[in-house]
């Protein structure tokens, strides 16, 4: 059994950590197992799941503190004397691997898991580093084609050397399910509602007040639209402010951040996503698996829609009304069904793409005995 160091940095809850774990869990570990490096204040570690499966989660300090963060992995890396080191930290995976070369790390995997978009502060620093975030890497990978170009360039990917593994789900457990949708939309006062939905970070990148303003002029267009959201983050004052000022307190629902997020995806009619960007969302196939219209915005891969019927692209510098009356055009009695096996079909299901990475991490491992 080798034992592989998990580079993942801020391990919060969302579409990293889902990401990942979802690998973990179906794996083959008595052949590999998982070794989680991540940064202090991370919101959802996961340990004990992880240490019952017999991983391990070591906590590191931030990349604020980047010689300390640099030296603590090189140390770990150097006394578990892994093989592996896989980092999903997209341009800032120059300092992990950099830190994983020092502790004598022979394979070191880059993985590519999000891009980025111009409005946002922190994308000068990708855009800075993406030229070297290939430096100390001796593998690449990307959960999308188009987050693998992004990030390595085109020339790298047409030559084959960036290996795709795809976002992945448990398709059998975020099946449509439709006691529990009538059950969740008993329990949370959601019959008879037009139900918006919205699971993620609330931060720049998410969109998260222009997904107010889409949701105020869809309140107009239908007196029973409700809107659910789940996630915390930076921004989650500034929305709860624009919601009030909006005047539309008694219209929407929100939950904060949660774990048990299937039931919403099932009570839910139309899932809204007008991220910035994104790399390929693990809530969209979530939501696509259960059935779930899916409204994107235009700078979101077209890979991120799997199902071909349940996804709209809508450009991202339309006004809140054109995406509000998009939204009910493509949305609004739509009928439900379960796409589960539609997904299985199409190569995100966590169980046989578990399979396929375990054996390119015994066949990388192979090449260097």
């Amino acid at each position: 059994m080798e034992r592989i160091a998990v580079l993942i940095g801020n391990m919060h809850s969302g579409g990293k950590t889902n990401l990942v774990l979802e690998y973990y869990r179906h794996i083959d570990r008595s052949l590999v197992q998982f070794d989680f490096i991540c940064n202090e204040g991370s919101n959802s570690t996961h340990k004990e799941e992880i240490e019952n499966l017999g991983g391990r989660v070591f906590i590191i300090p931030k990349y604020t503190n980047i010689i300390s963060h640099i030296i603590s992995i090189a140390k770990l890396c150097r006394h578990n004397k892994y093989k592996i080191a896989h980092s999903y930290n997209g341009t800032m995976n120059l300092f992990d691997l950099f830190a994983a070369w020092l502790g004598k790390v022979p394979i070191r995997i880059n993985e590519s898991i999000s891009m980025a978009h111009k409005s946002e502060k922190k994308t000068i620093v990708k855009y800075l580093l993406k030229p070297f975030s290939r430096c100390f890497s001796t593998h690449f990978m990307a959960n999308g084609v188009e987050c693998g170009k992004w990030q390595f360039g085109e020339p790298l990917y047409n030559k084959g050397k960036v290996t795709i593994f795809s976002s992945v789900i448990n398709s059998d457990f975020n099946r449509f399910d439709p006691v529990l949708r009538e059950k969740t939309r008993k329990e949370y006062l959601l019959d008879n509602c037009f139900v918006v939905g919205h699971i993620g970070r609330l931060e720049p990148q998410k969109n998260t007040l222009f997904l107010i303003d889409i949701f105020n002029e869809i309140s107009k267009l239908k007196d029973d639209a409700k809107l659910l959201i789940i996630g915390d983050g930076k921004l989650k004052y500034e929305m709860l402010s624009k919601i009030k000022s909006c005047g539309l307190d008694d219209k929407v629902l929100y939950l904060g951040r949660r774990e048990d997020i299937q039931q919403f995806y099932n009570a839910m009619d139309c899932f809204l996503l007008p991220s910035l960007y994104e790399g390929f969302p693990i809530t969209a196939l979530e939501a696509q698996c259960c059935g779930l219209p899916t409204i994107f915005s235009d700078t979101i891969p077209i890979e991120s829609s799997p199902c071909d019927d349940l996804g709209c692209f809508i450009n991202l510098e339309d006004s809140a009304q054109k995406w509000a009356n998009k939204v009910i055009e493509f949305c609004f009695e739509k009928k439900r069904i379960d796409h589960s096996l539609e997904i299985k079909h199409k190569g995100f299901d966590s169980r046989s793409e578990s399979d396929r990475l375990c054996l390119y991490y015994q066949n990388v491992i192979h090449s260097i005995n």
